[in-house]
């Protein structure tokens, strides 16, 4: 199974605050769901708290050290292994990390593909996608697109996909 991460940074990889995102981008609310529709997303504990509920469509997957906590609608596991496992369980090709910082983190090593919303921005936050060296990744699209009356900042869609050796 293929790990993706899909995430929304400003440049200074900041991802949000308070729990919170910094930003409104309608566009890029419909292509996480259209990227991530019918497959199974694993997150932190605090994501799934920030999104209050599971997501629809897809296979919920929530990592968190603590115990006994439950998730109506998600399955709960304590590792991102038990997550990836829980994720292969659905036949799925690929399984989409969706936050947050600590969880992009350690499956940042695992990804083979990036969704990478690049916020045109510096904001102030609280947590951070974590640096990737872009030696390692190809960038395979870019889609720049400008602030407007919805969108506060200008942002680009990009997929970057992890170089293989040889």
């Amino acid at each position: 199974m293929n790990i993706a991460l899909v995430v929304a940074a400003a440049e200074n990889n900041v991802i949000g605050k308070n729990n919170q995102l910094l930003w409104r981008l309608p566009n890029d609310t419909k292509f996480f769901k259209n990227t991530t529709w019918g497959m199974p997303v694993i997150m932190g504990r605090k994501t799934f708290d920030s999104l209050g509920k599971p997501l629809a469509g897809r296979t919920n997957i929530v990592i968190t050290r603590q115990k006994n906590w439950t998730a109506p609608g998600a399955q709960v596991v304590a590792t991102l292994e038990e997550a990836m496992a829980a994720a292969a369980d659905t036949d799925a090709k690929e399984a989409f990390v969706i936050g947050g910082g600590e969880i992009y983190a350690l499956a940042l090593p695992l990804a083979q593909r990036i969704y990478l919303t690049r916020v045109h921005t510096t904001l102030e936050g609280d947590a951070y996608f974590p640096e990737f060296d872009e030696q390692q990744w190809h960038l395979l699209s870019n889609l720049d697109f400008p602030a407007d009356e919805k969108h506060a900042y200008a942002y680009s869609f990009q997929v970057w996909g992890r170089k293989t050796e040889g």
